[in-house]
This record gives structure tokens, sequence and C-alpha cells, in this order.
């Protein structure tokens, strides 16, 4: 099969690019996704009803905040996330970096998998009583999730067009039935166990959709505009990401239920049930694999695309298999607090110390390795996990923005200081 350049560490011609709306379906299909919805109901059941929101708005601005300037980079630059990544922490640097976002993808690749085949496994006993095994659903979905990904980004555009529209009716009615047993206001005085503080449910809507939002560029490169960046983290994370977790909050609070399956089982949105597990963990899984491969080809260019495609859907397979959904909440947590520093370095040296280096041609001669960088990253994600774990205190409260905060304030003044210096002398 022949590779598009796509997956080569190459700039996007403009022959390649497409009208925002289409890069924003693909965005907006990350947000329609089951993680996405299970987020909804774990926050609204871990907090107040005004708590619930507060965290909603404020998590989803957070994200769109980070992603619209992610991915406006993107289509400035015309380069995938991997490469700015190269640019910002030097090539040996973004070895370590990308290593780590594959890993993590392929982490996120486990856990839809997982989700996946539990779901329809779940889903054909319920509804036509057939027993299926969850483990050829993992098999049979990861190769469906592959073959997808090798042919690149149109054919996820493609699908994601053609099934954007039939999760917003299934969004849609999931919302309506619930409000129709319950008004709102009732809804959200309903008394729930608090076991999350409102910047612990925010940390966890971060986390739930924040390597989306860094990796934006991957997507948003093929946009006309930078504009259309904008446009599109405003569909994916202010409008698609609340609706959804605020349709699956609702209908759950109403039913006294945290299991997403069984609410759309309870409101008679069985097949509504499928197409939100199929058609979501499709696209979402083929973006988590062509992110992944985009993360690994940067660093390590030589290596055969089909080869290293197939091979990465083979471990996503088996980290499905490893049950890291038992720890969701924790795993989102802790994705927030490790990824969004990497954007904090990324966009500061994009916007205030290194614009200029910002383009393809700089790979050629690139620098090795950016210390200060990859210093301030690492200091504003253990920052951030020692906050968590109380050893020291956190600044705002919510791991996310202390993360990215602290690296983006940190690399500003290590970059900075020796200038200042220099000058000075």
């Amino acid at each position: 099969m022949e590779q598009p350049s796509e997956f080569e560490g190459v700039k996007i011609s403009p022959d390649q690019t497409v009208a925002w709306p289409r890069v924003a379906a693909i965005a907006a299909m990350v947000s329609f996704s089951l993680p996405t919805f299970i987020t909804g109901i774990e926050v609204a059941h871990g907090l107040s009803g005004e708590d619930a929101i507060i965290a909603f708005v404020v998590g989803s601005v957070i994200v769109f905040v980070i992603g619209s300037i992610m991915g406006a980079v993107g289509t400035l630059t015309r380069l995938s996330s991997y490469l700015l990544v190269r640019i910002a922490f030097g090539d040996a640097g973004a070895r370590l970096v990308n290593l780590a976002f594959a890993i993590s993808l392929l982490g996120w690749f486990g856990v839809n998998i997982n989700l996946f085949s539990n779901a329809v496994g779940e889903l054909a006993n319920t509804l036509f009583e057939v027993q299926l095994a969850e483990v050829w659903l993992a098999v049979i979905a990861s190769v469906c999730m592959t073959l997808t990904t090798l042919v690149g980004f149109r054919a996820i555009n493609i699908l994601s067009v053609l099934l954007v529209p039939v999760l917003a009716i299934v969004t849609y009615l999931l919302a309506s039935s619930a409000l129709e047993a319950m008004s709102l206001s009732s809804i959200i005085a309903i008394e729930t166990e608090l076991t999350l503080t409102t910047g612990e449910g925010v940390s966890a809507i971060v986390g739930a959709i924040i390597i989306g939002a860094i990796i934006l560029p991957d997507i948003t490169r093929f946009s006309r505009h930078w504009t259309g960046a904008v446009y599109t983290a405003m569909c994916a994370y202010l409008i698609v990401q609340l609706l959804v977790m605020a349709s699956a909050a609702i209908a759950g609070r109403v039913l006294d239920k945290t299991d997403i399956l069984e609410i759309l089982l309870i409101v008679n949105l069985g097949y509504g049930a499928f197409a939100i597990v199929i058609a979501g963990s499709w696209i979402l899984n083929s973006l988590n694999l062509y992110s992944a491969v985009l993360s690994i080809k940067a660093s390590f260019p030589r290596l055969p695309v089909t080869p290293l495609t197939l091979a990465m859907g083979a471990l996503g397979v088996i980290a499905a298999l490893m049950n890291i959904l038992d720890s969701f909440i924790t795993f989102l947590f802790y994705l927030s607090v490790i990824f969004i520093p990497v954007a904090g370095v990324i966009i500061v040296d994009y916007l205030v110390i290194n614009r200029d280096a910002y383009q393809i041609e700089s790979l050629d001669d690139n620098r090795s390795w950016n210390v200060m960088g990859f210093v301030a990253w690492l200091a504003g994600a253990l920052f951030a996990v020692l906050a968590a774990e109380g050893v020291v205190p956190s600044i705002t409260q919510i791991g996310a923005i202390d993360a990215v905060v602290l690296s983006g304030l940190l690399y500003l003044g290590l970059t900075w200081r020796p200038e200042r210096q220099g000058e000075v002398g």
C-alpha cells in the first residue's frame, strides 16, 4: 500500500488542505466518544449539581484555550504535533517526549478497545441474546481501526462527517428523555455523595480530552486558515464536549445510574448505544493510532509506516487486556498533569521565544536538546503530581492549570534570564 505523505516528517501542502468544518468533524467525534459520556456521569455523581456545572464549563474552557492555540500553531506551520515537539525540545529531547506521547496514545487505544469490547458484548447479549467473545471483538475492532489509520486523514475525515449527525441525534434523544422525566432545576438539586472536589472534577474533564487538544495540530494542519483551528476547538470543546457531558450527566442523575450503557438501554436507546460505542470508538482510536504513528515517525523517520502501524495496533490490543479502565478517573487525571506542560513549553516557545524556528527547514539543523524546555516540562508535571498527592500545596487547586502555568512561566524565566544578563553585560 502506498503511504500518504502526511505520515512523513513533512509540511502539509496547500492541495491537501480542506475547509475547517471537515477538520472540526474529526475533533467533534472525539468529544462524542464513550469516555466523554463516562466522564460526564462520573463527575456529575461526585459533585453537587452546581459544582458539576462549574467543573464542566471550566474544564471545557481550559481545553478550548489550549486546543485553540495549539491548533492555530499547527495551521500556521503546517506541522504535526510531534514535529513541533522536535523544534521545541530538540531531536533527542523530542524522542523522550514523543515516546511518552506514543505510550499514552496506545494507552488510550487500549482503554477504548476495552470499552468497545465490553460494551458491544454487553449490548449484543442484552438486545439480541447473543454471546460474543470479547477477545475477538477487541481483535476485530483493532483491525478495522488500524486499516482506517493506514489510509490516513481523509479516511478518518469521511467517516467523521458521516457519523457526527448520527451521534448528535443520539445525544439529543438522551438529554430530552431525561428532561421529560424531571426539570433541569430539579436535576441540579439532586443530592449525591460528594466524592470529588471541584478541582478534581475539572482535572478529570481536562484529562478526558487534553491529549486531543495538545495533538490538535495533527488535524488542524489540514485547515486552510488558522481561524479554522479556533472554530474547530470551539465546536469540539465548548459545544460538543459540553453538550455530551451534560446530556450524560443529567440522564445519570435522573436515573441514579453510573453505567452509560444501562442508561441508554433504560431510555430505549439501545441502537443509539451501538452507534456511540462503534462510531465513537472507531474514529477516536483511528485518530489515537494515527497520532501515535506520527509521534514515532517524527523521531524515527526511517521506520516503515505499515509495519509500525500494525505493530502499534497489536500493542493497543495488549493494552486493552491490561484493564486500565479499572482506574479510569485516576488515569485521566495523571494524563492531564503530565501532558499539559508540553503545551506550555511549545506555546511559550512559539509565541515568545523562538517563532522563526517553527518551519520544516529548521529540522535539517535542529538542536539535540532544549534543556530548559525539558526541565520546565518535568518541573510542571512533577509539581502537579506532588500537589495532587498533597505533598505540596496546589496553587490553583486544579492540577491541570498548575502544570501548564508553571511549565510555561518556568520556561520563559529560564530562557530569558541569560539573554537579559547578556544585554546588561
